[in-house]
């Protein structure tokens, strides 16, 4: 009877160190593109780990840089990994990772926040919302400059179904400074609940993984870096549209140590501000002395909820922006002021 015979797992051949990468490309952490480099090769093998399992899926790497989570991602079984990097700098070292996985890698020159992720995978990897998780996967140890932007317009995709989510609830494992994995995570009540609390909460399931402490990273942040998980929720805990659901929730935290009405009030023209504002905070049930950081997510879609019903009876209503209305003030402030010193100069 003949052996059983069983395909060996991928691992990649010997290579050089990260460390060794660094030297011979002569590359450098960049200040102005909040670069580090992670050399622990054991915590690069825990943020691979920390999204799940990746035998034969499809992974995004964004900002690869030299490669210190590229290996782990290749050694975890992927069938295909994209490798997005905007620094030409890297791109020689990630070329030769290329050559160690013949057929794994491609490698893209270019920046994530414009990058069409929409067209990166095969459309049979394409899954209905509802159905079972895409095998795919993006990760990432973003540069602190980039991680909160690009968050959020990922958040939106989310929200819309496009982008990497037009194939379903992709899931993402990425890096953020502590403080910012520490908003993203906070629960109600808690010093750390923000904007990106709610934005994300609504529409994901975010779990904190672990925190790297800076010494790892080289050069060395001031802040520890936290590996946050998102998969996003079949449903969302607000159903109304993205942009509508962070104007309410920005304007909520604008007065973050004030009682929330005062965040309420801007959300309408200063003529009709005070009147609205207790309307809206009292059909949505909602305490006008509590804090933001005191509302929950149910206070939330409750507001969301009826300022949109407020919106659709006055379509004027959405584009008005409190802060536009402070600069037309201020300039007819200044304006009058100088009419008054022409007339005494007069």
């Amino acid at each position: 009877m003949a052996a059983s015979r069983q395909v060996a797992a991928f691992r990649l051949p010997p290579l050089p160190t990260i460390g060794e990468i660094i030297k011979l490309f002569k590359l450098r952490a960049l200040k102005q593109l909040s670069q580090n480099f992670l050399l622990d090769l054991k915590l690069a093998n825990k943020i691979v780990r920390s999204a799940g399992s990746l035998k034969d899926a499809f992974v995004c790497e964004v900002g690869p840089g030299p490669g210190s989570i590229t290996r782990p991602i290749l050694n975890a079984g992927v069938a295909e990994l994209l490798l997005v990097e905007k620094d030409p700098r890297f791109i020689p070292g990630l070329q030769m990772l290329s050559e160690a996985a013949p057929g794994k890698v491609r490698i893209v020159h270019g920046d994530i926040l414009t990058y069409k992720l929409e067209k990166a995978f095969p459309q049979h990897l394409k899954k209905e919302w509802e159905d079972d998780l895409p095998n795919i996967h993006i990760i990432g140890n973003l540069p602190f400059s980039v991680s909160t932007p690009l968050i959020i317009k990922w958040l939106e995709n989310v929200s819309e179904r496009n982008g990497p989510f037009s194939y379903g609830r992709t899931q993402m494992t990425l890096t953020f400074q502590k403080e910012v994995g520490e908003r993203l995570t906070a629960s109600t009540g808690t010093r750390q609940r923000s904007r990106l609390s709610i934005m994300a909460q609504h529409l994901c399931t975010v779990h904190n993984c672990f925190t790297i402490p800076g010494q790892a990273f080289v050069p060395k942040p001031e802040v520890d870096v936290t590996i946050i998980h998102f998969t996003p929720l079949v449903q969302p805990k607000i159903q109304q549209p993205f942009k509508l659901v962070e104007k309410v929730v920005q304007s909520v935290f604008q007065f973050r140590r004030k009682h929330c009405h005062q965040g309420i009030r801007i959300l309408f023209p200063e003529a009709e501000r005070l009147e609205k504002a207790e309307q809206m905070l009292m059909l949505a049930d909602v305490d006008p002395t509590l804090r933001p950081t005191q509302l929950s997510m149910f206070h939330f879609k409750n507001l969301c909820d009826v300022y949109r019903k407020m919106c659709d009876e006055d379509p004027k209503l959405f584009v008005y922006n409190y802060r536009e209305e402070l600069k037309w003030k201020k300039k007819r402030k200044n304006c009058n002021l100088e009419r008054t010193e022409d007339d005494r100069l007069l």
